[in-house]
């Protein structure tokens, strides 16, 4: 699996839609993947995350993963 880019969520959106400021700077609009959501990991304002960015559209994504405090993934030991 391929890593995405890593950015701070900055504001909650309806229809469970999140606005995020990636470490490069941009402003993109994402949304939580199924494991995301089917997990019921818990995405708050100011929490780091792990987005990965349409080819289609740049200012679209999608949440893959939550980083800790440490700067590491929650789900990288998945028992594989």
């Amino acid at each position: 699996m391929s890593e995405g880019l890593r950015g701070t969520v900055i504001e909650q959106l309806p229809q469970a839609l999140y606005r995020v400021s990636l470490d490069s700077g941009h402003v993109i609009t994402a949304h939580g993947t199924g494991d995301i959501r089917r997990n019921f990991v818990r995405i708050l304002v100011g929490d780091r995350v792990v987005v990965r960015v349409s080819p289609l559209d740049v200012t679209r994504g999608r949440i893959i993963g939550r980083l800790e405090p440490g700067g590491r993934r929650q789900n990288d030991d998945d028992g594989r």
